[in-house]
């Protein structure tokens, strides 16, 4: 049984920076693609960044610039890299995978993954 287990969150000031990471195991084979998605109390769940197994990526246009998705295959740890943290980034993050997807770019819809962690609880203050 695949498991996504979100970390890393925490309470920081407006400028800050954070890193979440997200361990993952028991995938019979690797997924194609791989994202984090944040959801705010009474938004929708949107997508923040995305990486295809190619290298390709994709991000939300108000997260340009300012996180970096990456992975590390051999620990099969996804992280999220957040720097110039605004208080509108405050809201759960969640990571997610799914065995098929589009590689160019990769997905930032939500409907398009299928595996999903329980979340890290990610707070900016101004």
């Amino acid at each position: 049984q695949v498991q996504l287990v979100e970390s890393g969150g925490g309470s920081v000031q407006a400028g800050g920076s954070l890193r979440l990471s997200c361990a993952s195991s028991g995938y019979t084979y690797s997924p194609a693609c791989m994202g984090w998605f944040r959801q705010a109390p009474g938004k929708e769940r949107e997508g923040v960044a995305a990486i295809a197994n190619n290298g390709r990526t994709n991000y939300a246009d108000s997260v340009k610039g300012r996180f970096t998705i990456s992975k590390d295959n051999a620990k099969n740890t996804l992280y999220l890299q957040m720097n110039s943290l605004k208080p509108e980034d405050t809201a759960m993050y969640y990571c997610a995978a799914t065995y098929g997807c589009s590689w160019f770019p990769p997905p930032l819809s939500k409907n398009s993954f299928g595996l999903w962690g329980q979340g890290t609880q990610v707070s900016v203050s101004s």
